[in-house]
């Protein structure tokens, strides 16, 4: 039997998602990669919204209608906020606006005595890594939209297919 339309479109936002957060992963991993403290609170969407849409995917033919409906919500608004912080964080490393001052090297007085604990720290506004002119922070705010576009086009195809049946 086929799938309909909103399964797919929602079965392929969390492929979308997973394969992000594992090229994030591996980016840190194996590529080397060390992420600054807007790059951490970046995975915080794909945290949140992937196991979320994953139980929406496993108990599809199972939930009450209104209960997809509100946790597809969740994961479209989860995936909003996840597109802002990108979009945020691309700016700060454009210098179009001031990154968090924890992050961008601007505020406190450096204590020297934290040196003896070497764990690189990167600023939040320094690109590490840019591919067509875009950095990951980028990539992450135009993959956030490509994901909530693909849910709320399976929240359209979902009603489309209730009203008609």
């Amino acid at each position: 039997m086929l799938h309909p339309l909103d399964k797919k479109l929602a079965g392929f936002a969390f492929v979308l998602g997973l394969a992000t957060i594992a090229a994030v992963w591996g980016s840190q991993l194996i590529g080397g990669l060390v992420p600054c403290e807007l790059c951490l609170e970046q995975r915080l969407p794909y945290y949140y919204g992937l196991p979320i849409l994953l139980a929406v995917l496993v108990t599809w033919n199972r939930l009450p209608l209104a209960v997809w409906y509100i946790a597809m919500a969740v994961v479209t608004a989860i995936f909003v906020w996840g597109a802002s912080m990108g979009t945020y964080h691309a700016g700060v490393e454009w210098g179009f606006w001031p990154g968090p001052t924890a992050c961008t090297g601007v505020g406190e007085m450096m204590d020297f005595s934290s040196l003896d604990n070497l764990t690189p720290v990167i600023g939040c506004d320094v690109v590490q890594f840019r591919f067509l002119g875009i950095s990951l922070a980028g990539y992450n705010a135009l993959i956030s939209v490509a994901i909530m576009a693909l849910l709320a086009m399976s929240i359209w195809a979902q009603t489309r297919r209730h009203k008609r049946g």
